[in-house]
Order: C-alpha cells, then structure tokens, then sequence
C-alpha cells in the first residue's frame, strides 16, 4: 500500500511563494506518475500540475508560469513550487500519484494524500 503524505502549507500574502512537498512511502510502484490537485469551497476538485517519471510536466492554465512541480525518484517526492500567488490559488492541496501515464483527471489517481491547506490573503 502507498502512502503519500504533503507538507509545507500555510498561509502567505498575495505575490508571495509556498513550496509543497509529497513524499510516498510503503514499497512505491515504479514508473509512477505525480499530480498535484486543490480543491476550494463551491467548487470541484481541479488539476493544477503533473510530472511523469522522466520529468515531462503539464500545468493548468491559471498556474502556467507561476508554479512549477519537480520530482527526485531516488527519494519518491514531488514539489511544487508556487510563486506570485494570488487569492484565488486559496485551496486544499493534494498530492496524487499513479501506474499510469500522467493525466488531468481526478479518477486517473489511484492513490492520494490528506491534503495541506494554503491560504493567501490580499
């Protein structure tokens, strides 16, 4: 069974920057992609990055260009770096992790952390 576990949230002004850490334990499936998920009050769960196992990535359109996820295999973690956040990145965020090739959809994850909470004021 897979754990993943994300630290590294908080609360931070509008323009400022927060890194998310997931790290996966218990004998992690190999290749295996990760995706960095949020969810905020009305609204569904939505994509915001994935890295495959060779580094490729995909950014949803509101982060392109601000934040910016990476992994280290040696160690099964992703990042994501979020910079000149805004109000609206305010979300839960949760780290995801797959078998499969890397995809934008919530139900293309079969294993999932608890989620970090990030707020940013204006």
């Amino acid at each position: 069974q897979v754990q993943l576990v994300e630290s590294g949230g908080g609360s931070v002004q509008a323009g400022g920057s927060l890194r998310l850490t997931c790290g996966a334990s218990g004998h992690p499936f190999m290749p295996f992609a990760m995706a960095w998920f949020r969810h905020s009050p009305g609204r569904d769960r939505e994509f915001v990055a994935s890295i495959s196992w060779t580094g490729d990535t995909d950014y949803a359109d509101a982060v392109k260009g601000r934040f910016t996820i990476s992994r280290v295999n040696a160690n099964y973690t992703s990042y994501l770096q979020m910079n000149s956040m805004k109000p609206e990145d305010t979300a839960v965020y949760y780290c995801a992790a797959d078998p499969r090739s890397p995809n934008r959809r919530v139900g293309g994850y079969i294993y999932w952390g608890q989620g970090t909470q990030v707020t940013v004021s204006s």
